[in-house]
């Protein structure tokens, strides 16, 4: 998958985990807060936001330290022409 998708549902899981702590710690629901209790939006904010938990299980799959050494290669291989 593209890397912007994965970083996009990177950012989402963590708004979505910093929102649960604030209900653990303070009872207090931040996008519930800023888009109402209920309402269309709400909805639409915490979809996209288990959305994208769902697709960062992927990175769990993912070897993350062999596409680095990969990467680090093929940089190494463009900087000697």
């Amino acid at each position: 998958m593209k890397d912007w998708l994965y970083k996009t549902a990177l950012v989402l899981t963590i708004i979505g985990a910093v929102n649960w702590g604030l209900i653990g710690l303070f009872n207090l629901n931040f996008v519930a807060m800023l888009f109402g209790v209920g309402t269309i939006l709400t909805k639409v904010i915490y979809t996209l936001i288990g959305l994208g938990g769902l697709t960062t299980i992927g990175l769990l799959f993912m070897d993350i330290e062999r596409e680095t050494i990969h990467d680090h290669e093929r940089s190494i291989a463009r900087s000697s022409y």
